[in-house]
């Protein structure tokens, strides 16, 4: 048997298509694509799979039974059983997957083959034409059903009516309708139209009619010269919502306690209206297990209470379509009470019937009435059961099952348990359900018997068969329901019993067998079955197809694959029949099959290990008896991506800098893509973030932060992933949920909940404290804890409002405080210490001040802290003086001056006094010293210092506490005539009772004044008398401005001014100097100079040398400081210091001598070409680069002047040390146009030999640029 297939790539799944049942049809490996309606892969996926020995035999089996039947077989069928011999069910596989599992081999019995052909046989007919434009314009097929209305249409009766039919086919089909099994004429009712393409009938009402003239039962037709196929028959009803008759309702009277049912009985509506009570005022009814609706509408009442009497009850419809409400008239409640007052507290008392006097009952089932019910449902439908039961108290529900468990995953309770729903429900959901009603009273019980009916379902619907001619097939029409469905079958849409006989169509019951199709056998097949709940319908249709061999992918494909891995070529093709496909290598060599190729029949080629030598173009040829195609796929292979150095797990410091490393190796043609995913996500790059192409770093690294890393490194073919761990040390989070325990009154318990450590564990634990009477707000540290514990007893103080908090600490640093837990107030004491850091001192002459620390709240111990202060005088052991002071000082006045005291400071509260405080002795208030020192006496130390020696005063004269002895003293005059000298007073200390002391940093050659004084804490006594002393002359300041300048390479200019500070007759100037050369230094030469010589010439003995200057001022007593300075570097130093003895070889003798012959001859050339009023031809592209600077020559420069007489100049060298370019007088410059090189009006370049003069160029701080002599020898040539 034969069937026609469209082949194509196994796509990502792997799917392989199984091989079509019966005649000698071969396994053909297919894959899913756009045109295939059936993924066979699922049976391979599933485990099923035909072994290849029980293949052959039943490949074999097949033939023979072809060969028995069939006498005569076409040369087509010839073929495709000789190639069934030979064809073989292969293994999955798609562009590069992983290995593919070997099937376990094993013989099997003929039923499993014979079953296994026959299943496939049912699902060989289930393909498709390909999508490809061009085969589908090109080839028949019969009608096919696309889209209808469903079976049970109803419409609004407002809009117009839309019955819906399309179908496909080639040629596009026609269409016409029955209604009620007659044919519905179109043409003859002006109201109704069909869509142009398409069987959807449109009724229009928008020029009168009723929608209720055209309910009835409807059917589509599409037809072609092919066959025809038929829609559902669809239902058309009209959506009807009916108004509610009226009635006057009485009022309901009952008694309370009693049960009760409002009935709504709501309109007959198409569909059924939504059901739900409320008041006539509009006002939703509450529901509860007590009062609730049922599924029926009605209003359930298990017991009434008075509150039930306040409200009245509608019943409302909400009717779908016309999305209308109507409403029924009210119920009015009367309810007769024994208990007339509805007092509101018994709502919610324990007993409230019994407080209301209502008689408790037993339950008793208000729906369904009695013992038993039977309640039948459809197979897929939800199954609804209902039990409502009355009694006092209000009784509770639950359901159960006999026999088992209700079935968890589909059933729910609803209305308060008293409503059991189980959705989809299947056959083994049939069965008895009870429900079970239950209060204190007792309780009673009502069995459900449930039977499950099913509508006719398919096991196997028909697919379309698409044959070749001579090939053999079968429709399948099987399907299941309760009762049992009959089958019928049509084609056409006339029964299959009046329909022309086939001899090539047999009828075996659900199956149509079909051989040795021909072109004539194509029809459309329905197939309708039925039972008394339903029917189902389906066409199928049969084409027979002849088509040469088409190959349906892109030609000349590019396929670029990764070294190594596993691929596969796709070649997909059509044709009928199926054609036969084969690969070849560059054009050449046998069929590809075998090793490490293996060809797939739906047109693949799988390649197990892609190398090197695998790249080249690969062709693909289908052929079968009608003709061949081919394509051809170019396949090149790239080497892989590979991560080589990948990123490490990392553990670092909030705030700190990470870097995670990601190189990468790839094929240099493919264009690679780095990328970074935290946590499996995408990562956002952000300003603290920078990825670089081998790296990510994160700048000031955040908790945030912490969390798998990773590098993905792609091309457009494969990609490599590289993943790392990134940990966060971070402060913990704050300490949680506070609690105070263990509550005494000089202790409590404080316990709380570590916070996440973040990665760093908790080393320490700080408890702070706040109190609400001295520094409300302010946080004090009361203890500190290890890490490891989270409760602490904490010692308190008395009488103080305690708040506490816990802070964390780990090496990273300190979280957040935690929340305040509550305040603990402890009970006051007497106060257990006394202030400290008393003092006594007086801040005038005739008082004393007491000042002290005051007490903090956790030494307070109780209410209205104060102090009682005592002080007397020591030496007189007189009565104690006492006072009580709130604050921190107190001021005793009348005090003699500087008398010691005794002075006590103690702390009392409301609860008593404080222990008995130490004495500390104290001192009232100090007065100005009374005596002088006397017997000052100075000696003469040296030009800069004193000797003072002095007599103590008497201790009665000090007057307080004896500080220093002090020197006032003055520079009066200095011994240099008209010399001005600052008279400023100065100082010199000598602390406590000494008798003698230096006075120094004098300055010498001076005449100088002294005075002496006492010094107290109140300040200076009178003032000795006061003695005079000179100092002796002394060595002199430094020269002042030393300044050394070089105007030329000959000489050096020194300048300098007179000290500041002679101190004494100047004797003159002495000057060191000596010449070097980077480390090489010559003899010093020293020179002495009057005092009034302040310059001084340095003849150079060596142009390249520098020099060191070192200059003094001396006195009789020796020379001074001495400044230092150095001549300036000249400009090609960096040169001469590596060639320091350059100048003395003989190389460089001939050298210069050489040059200097060059430039008198430029320089005679040039003067005689002047002249003479000639040009200069420029010879061009000849510039010769000028030679290492010349050390002789300075710059290098050429000026030529129009003096005959005057010398070549060059650099000059200022007295600042710069190095200034004298500038010519005249130059060529003057006869060109401007300072620029340029060409005159006859071409002769002028500029060309110039120097060439930058205006804004700073003085003396570069060369001048001139042209080679050798340049000029070229232009004059």
């Amino acid at each position: 048997m034969r069937r026609l297939a469209a082949r194509g790539a196994a796509g990502d799944a792997g799917e392989v298509a199984a091989p079509a049942a019966g005649g000698s049809d071969s396994a053909q490996a297919r894959s899913p694509s756009p045109w295939r309606l059936i993924d066979l892969g699922a049976i391979w996926n599933t485990g099923v799979f035909l072994p290849a020995a029980a293949w052959n035999g039943a490949s074999s089996g097949v033939e023979r039974r072809r060969l028995n039947e069939a006498k005569k077989l076409s040369s087509v069928q010839k073929v495709q059983l000789k190639r069934l011999k030979v064809t073989r069910p292969r293994g999955l596989g798609n562009r590069e997957w992983g290995r593919v599992p070997r099937m376990a081999r094993q013989p099997a019995p003929p039923w499993v083959h014979a079953a296994f052909l026959l299943c496939l046989l049912s699902l060989g007919g289930a393909i498709e034409i390909p999508m490809d434009p061009s085969i589908q314009n090109e080839l028949t097929q019969p009608p096919t059903i696309t889209k209808q209305s469903v079976k049970d249409h109803i419409v609004d009766p407002r809009d117009n009516i839309l019955i819906e039919c399309e179908a496909k086919g080639n040629p596009a089909p026609s269409f016409h309708w029955t209604r009620n099994s007659r044919f519905f004429n179109i043409a003859k009712d002006p109201r109704v139209s069909m869509r142009r393409r398409s069987g959807t009938l449109v009724i229009d009402f928008r020029s009168g009619g009723r929608p209720e003239e055209y309910e009835g039962e409807y059917q589509c037709f599409a037809r072609n010269k092919f066959g025809t196929a038929l829609s559902n028959r669809i239902r058309l009803q009209v959506s009807k919502s009916p108004l509610w008759p009226k009635e006057n309702l009485d009022p309901v009277v009952v008694q309370e306690g009693a049960p009760l049912t409002l009935q709504c009985n709501p309109p007959p509506g198409l569909p059924s209206p939504v059901i739900f009570w409320m008041s006539s005022s509009m006002e939703p009814i509450a529901q509860d297990k007590r009062v609730s609706q049922g599924h029926n509408g009605d209003l359930y009442f298990s017991n009434v209470m008075l509150q039930d009497m306040q409200t009245d009850y509608s019943c409302n419809a909400r009717f779908h379509f016309t999305h209308t409400i109507q409403q029924k008239n009210p119920f009015t409640l009367k309810v007769l009470t024994n208990h007339p007052y509805n007092d509101s507290s018994l709502r919610n008392h324990p007993d409230m019937y019994s407080a209301r006097g209502v008689a408790e009952r037993t339950p008793s089932f208000m729906y369904p009435q009695g013992t038993a019910s039977s309640q039948m449902v459809l197979r897929g439908m939800d199954l609804l059961l209902e039990c409502i039961a009355s009694g006092v108290p209000t009784p509770d529900i639950a359901w159960y099952k006999k026999g088992g468990d209700l079935p968890s995953d589909k059933a729910k309770f609803e209305n308060f348990n008293k409503a059991l729903r189980i959705t989809n429900v299947s056959e083994e959901d049939s069965g008895e359900y009870f429900c079970l009603a239950s209060n204190k009273m007792g309780s009673i019980r009502h069995t459900i018997s449930v039977r499950v009916k099913a509508a006719p379902y398919w096991l196997d619907e028909p697919k379309n068969l698409i044959l070749a001619p001579g090939e053999d097939g079968r429709l399948v029409c099987r399907a299941n329901g309760n009762p049992k469905p009959t089958v019928q079958w049509m084609v056409n849409g006339e029964p299959l019993q009046s329909a022309p006989p086939n001899p090539n169509r047999e009828v075996a019951g659900d199956t149509i067998i079909f051989r040795d199709t021909q072109i004539s056998s194509r029809a459309v097949y329905q197939c309708n079955t039925s039972n008394e709940h339903g029917y189902l319908l389906a066409n199928a249709f049969v084409s027979v197809l002849d088509v040469p061999p088409r190959m349906l992918s892109p030609r000349n494909q590019l396929i670029r694959v990764i070294l190594y891995n596993r691929t596969r070529l796709d070649c997909p093709f059509f044709g009928s029949p199926i054609p036969t496909l084969r690969w070849f290598k560059n054009g050449q060599g046998s069929n590809l099959d075998g090793g490490n190729y293996h060809v797939y029949e739906n047109g693949s080629l799988e390649i197990k290990m892609i190398r090197k030598e695998d790249q080249g173009i690969y062709t693909c040829v289908a052929t079968n008896i009608l003709g061949k195609a081919e394509n051809q796929v170019r396949l090149e292979v790239k080497d892989p991506t590979r991560i080589y150095r990948m990123p490490e797990d990392q553990v670092a410091k909030r705030g700190t800098t990470v870097q995670l490393e990601c190189r990468v190796k790839h094929d240099p043609s493919l264009k690679l893509t780095v990328s970074w995913l935290k946590d499996d996500e995408p990562l956002y790059i952000g300003n603290r973030m920078k990825k670089e192409d081998d790296s990510l770093t994160i700048f000031g690294v955040a908790e945030r932060d912490q969390g798998s890393y990773t590098c993905v490194a792609s091309t457009e073919l494969d990609q490599d992933l590289a993943k790392a761990y990134l940990t966060v040390l971070g402060r913990p989070d704050r300490p949680r949920d506070l609690e105070l325990t263990d509550l005494a009154e000089r202790s409590v318990r404080l316990t709380w909940i570590p916070g996440d450590d973040n990665n760093s564990p908790i080393t320490d634990y700080v408890v702070q404290f706040e109190e609400d009477q001295f520094q409300p707000g302010v946080w004090h540290d009361h203890s500190k804890y290890p890490g490891s514990v989270n409760s602490a007893v904490l010692r308190l103080s008395p009488y103080v409002n305690y708040q506490f908090r816990v802070i964390a600490i780990n090496e990273v640093g300190s979280s957040h405080p935690s929340l305040p837990s509550e305040r603990y107030r402890t009970s006051g004491a007497p106060p257990e210490s006394n202030p400290g850091d008393v003092k006594g001192e007086g801040t005038r002459k005739n008082n004393m001040e007491i000042t002290w620390t005051p007490m903090n709240a956790t030494s307070a111990f109780g209410p209205n802290l104060r102090y009682i202060v005592k002080w007397r005088r020591r030496e007189t052991r007189e009565a104690w003086n006492n006072v009580t002071v709130w604050g921190s000082r107190y001021v005793v006045g009348q005090t003699p001056v500087y008398v010691p005291y005794e002075i006590r400071v103690q702390a009392e509260n409301d609860f008593g006094k404080g222990p008995e405080p130490e004495s500390v002795i104290g001192y009232s208030g100090e007065d100005y010293p009374r005596a002088a020192p006397t017997e000052v006496k100075v000696r003469v130390v040296n030009s800069t210092a004193i000797n003072l020696q002095w007599n103590r005063v008497y201790p009665d004269t000090v007057q307080g506490q004896l500080r220093e002895y002090r020197a006032y003293y003055w520079r009066e005059s200095s011994l240099l005539k008209n010399l001005w000298v600052s008279q400023k007073r100065q100082q010199a200390s000598f602390p406590g009772d000494r008798l003698r002391g230096v006075v120094s940093r004098l300055f010498p050659y001076s005449n100088y004044k002294l005075e002496m004084v006492v010094v107290n804490g109140r300040g200076d006594g009178p003032r000795s008398e006061t003695k005079e002393f000179t100092t002796p002359e002394g060595v002199p300041s430094a020269p002042r401005r030393f300044r050394v300048r070089q105007p030329n390479l000959e000489t050096i200019n020194l300048e300098w001014d007179h000290p500041e500070h002679p101190n004494g007759i100047m004797l003159g100037y002495t000057l060191k100097y000596v010449a070097f050369n980077g480390t090489k230094v010559g003899k010093q030469i020293v020179e002495n100079f009057s005092p009034n010589q302040t310059k001084f010439v340095v003849q150079r003995t060596d142009p390249v040398s520098r020099y060191r200057f070192t200059l003094s001022a001396r006195t009789q007593v020796g020379s001074g400081e001495a400044v230092t300075e150095e001549s300036p570097a000249p400009p090609n130093e960096a040169y001469t210091n590596n060639q320091a003895d350059i100048a003395t070889q003989g190389w460089f003798i001939g050298l210069m001598c050489a040059i200097a012959l060059l430039v008198l001859i430029l320089l005679i050339v040039c003067f005689i070409k002047r002249s003479r009023g000639g040009k200069y031809p420029v010879r061009e592209k000849k510039d010769v680069p000028l030679g290492p600077e010349d050390p002789k020559e300075e710059d290098g420069s050429f000026d030529y002047s129009d003096e005959d007489n005057k010398p070549l100049q060059g650099s000059q060298t200022s007295l600042d040390g710069t190095i200034k370019q004298q500038e010519s007088d005249d130059s060529l410059v003057d006869y060109g146009e401007g300072g620029e090189g340029q060409f005159n009006e006859d071409g002769s370049f002028i500029g060309q030999y110039t120097v060439k003069k930058d205006k804004d160029e700073t003085e003396g701080n570069e060369s001048s640029e001139a042209t080679s002599p050798v340049n000029a020898i070229y232009s004059l040539a």
